[in-house]
């Protein structure tokens, strides 16, 4: 497809991503670990702060670094050269500092103001067994606090496309901020993109999930358990069935089995790309839907779009954490060539 899917080509941004701002905390751990604190292997469970301190206090040396699902993928579309901007609520704490500082410095725009009170930043212990697999426990703190009010609607209004994350549904005043802006972006000529972000999530949100997928998102992202559980069913081809025509696109991945892409009649099956020893599947997903957005776009062929996600994901999984420590533009430009 050509760049003219786009009404407004000339936009500053390519993406511009709302999304809660999470800094991760890394833990190498064992199953043993996870049956000890009562945690579900390969979940994500929305914890309390207190919560959050006596697991944080129980694991063992962790690495810290930012993250959040939205966050991760702008940063892997700037890493590859794209326009990004990233709205999102931290605090006034050293977490929030942490968080600010990463997104900007990859030349992300970032402006929104941190809160003065209230929780503290929020974070997601992710406990990484030896088989790759990550459990994620959130403490979702003040991305919670993410009004309406606080959105920067020139930055919505202004790019290609605008991406959101399912878990900004856990939150009343976020899902209303979440709203607010896919209106903007939309009468703006805009596009709007939607990660289910965990099976979890869409069992909470089934109904809204299923009204926004079939009239406002013009871009889906999820995973096969996601995708499964959006349409209550166990078979993944069913539930291709019931998602094909429900919007423009949709990519959905399955892991080492690779991802489908969706466009009305039209079907991709892309292949995964073995980079390098499986580490930490943590930020998979986001580094997908960032090298898929990348190529989106830069108005590249769906399948083309598919295949840098899935280069970027192949890569990001052979290391621990969500985000790229090698040139992501390089590895697609060997990759694909």
């Amino acid at each position: 497809m050509s760049p003219s899917r786009f009404a407004q080509d000339s936009a500053t941004f390519d993406v511009v991503g709302i999304g809660n701002a999470i800094v991760d905390v890394l833990v190498q751990t064992d199953d043993a670990f996870l049956q000890q604190q009562g945690l579900q292997k390969g979940g994500m469970a929305l914890i309390d702060e207190q919560q959050a301190e006596v697991l944080y206090n129980a694991s063992g040396p962790g690495l810290e670094t930012s993250g959040g699902s939205v966050a991760n993928t702008m940063v892997g579309i700037a890493q590859l050269g794209g326009q990004v901007g990233f709205i999102g609520r931290v605090r006034d704490d050293q977490l929030g500092s942490i968080f600010s500082h990463d997104i900007r410095a990859v030349g992300a725009r970032f402006d929104t103001p941190a809160a003065t009170s209230g929780a503290t930043t929020a974070r997601c212990l992710i406990y990484v067994t030896p088989d790759a697999e990550r459990t994620m426990c959130t403490f979702l703190g003040a991305s919670t606090q993410l009004e309406p009010d606080d959105l920067d609607l020139s930055m919505v209004k202004q790019t290609k496309v605008l991406y959101l994350e399912g878990y900004l549904w856990d939150s009343p005043a976020a899902k209303r901020a979440f709203i607010a802006a896919a209106e903007a972006c939309k009468n703006a000529g805009g596009q709007v993109a939607l990660s289910l972000s965990d099976g979890f999530c869409v069992d909470r949100h089934r109904d809204s999930f299923l009204e926004l997928v079939n009239g406002h998102v013009d871009v889906l992202f999820a995973n096969e358990s996601e995708i499964k559980s959006l349409y209550s069913t166990d078979d993944f081809d069913a539930a291709l069935a019931q998602v094909k025509g429900c919007c423009s696109v949709a990519a959905l991945t399955r892991g080492e089995q690779g991802s489908v892409v969706l466009s009305g009649d039209q079907r991709w099956d892309i292949a995964s790309y073995a980079l390098g020893d499986l580490i930490d599947t943590t930020g998979a997903g986001d580094l997908y839907a960032g090298g898929f957005l990348h190529g989106y776009t830069q108005g590249l062929a769906l399948e083309t779009c598919g295949q840098i996600g899935s280069i970027c994901a192949g890569q990001v999984v052979t290391q621990l954490g969500p985000r790229s420590q090698e040139s992501l533009k390089n590895l697609v430009a060997k990759h694909l060539s």
